[in-house]
């Protein structure tokens, strides 16, 4: 007589993870972090360059023509919002721009997509050069105005960290409608339409077999 093999135990839910896959979680997070932070420093310091340098070149001067009258540089002081919007809001959206930073580092304590720490950089980056001006600029802390430079005919004059902003939250956007969360996985939805057609899919090969 054949005896019967035992089967193993299989892990309970509440099993501990490897210690060697935890710390390379952790490794991968830091990483991530690491590319949020450069991509957020990098912004900042193209941002605030750009806007030390046409403030000592051309401000109090005509505008430059870039592409025609399309485009120009101009130097405009902007106490509203990005692309020149409330202007009689200046001290709300200092505090919005706080706010935003401190929910993108809130998300950055889980973050492990490298795409949304590209994201989460623009914006980061962008936040924090606009809020340096409100913060540090005339006419006083809080109130300071933004300075915006590119002139868009028919459109706004903004900065750089204005761009910065809108690349970033339209990374996030393609993201959000693509599925993807900042830790990684996949939103519920899309995660259980995958398995259902993986599902499909094997019920198919069994029939063919």
């Amino acid at each position: 007589m054949q005896q019967a093999a035992v089967a193993e135990p299989a892990p309970t839910a509440g099993a501990e993870a490897p210690a060697g896959a935890t710390a390379s979680t952790g490794g991968a997070r830091r990483r991530r972090i690491g590319v949020l932070l450069l991509v957020a420093v990098l912004a900042y310091l193209i941002d605030l360059g750009s806007k030390l340098l046409v403030v000592a070149r051309l401000e109090g001067h005509s505008p430059i023509q870039v592409v025609g009258d399309v485009v120009t540089l101009q130097v405009i002081r902007n106490g509203g919002a990005a692309f020149g919007m409330g202007q009689a809001m200046t001290i709300v959206f200092t505090m919005i721009a706080a706010a935003v930073i401190v929910v993108i580092w809130r998300i950055a304590r889980r973050l492990y997509s490298l795409p949304w720490a590209v994201a989460l950089g623009l914006l980061l980056g962008g936040a924090f050069g606009n809020l340096t001006d409100r913060l540090f600029r005339a006419p006083q802390v809080f109130r300071g105005h933004v300075v915006d430079f590119i002139s868009v005919q028919h459109f706004a004059v903004f900065n750089l960290a204005d761009s910065a902003i809108v690349c970033g939250g339209i990374l996030v956007v393609l993201l959000s409608f693509r599925g993807s969360n900042p830790d990684g996985t996949a939103h519920q939805g899309n995660a259980k339409a995958g398995s259902a057609a993986e599902g499909t899919g094997s019920e198919g090969a069994g029939t063919e077999e």
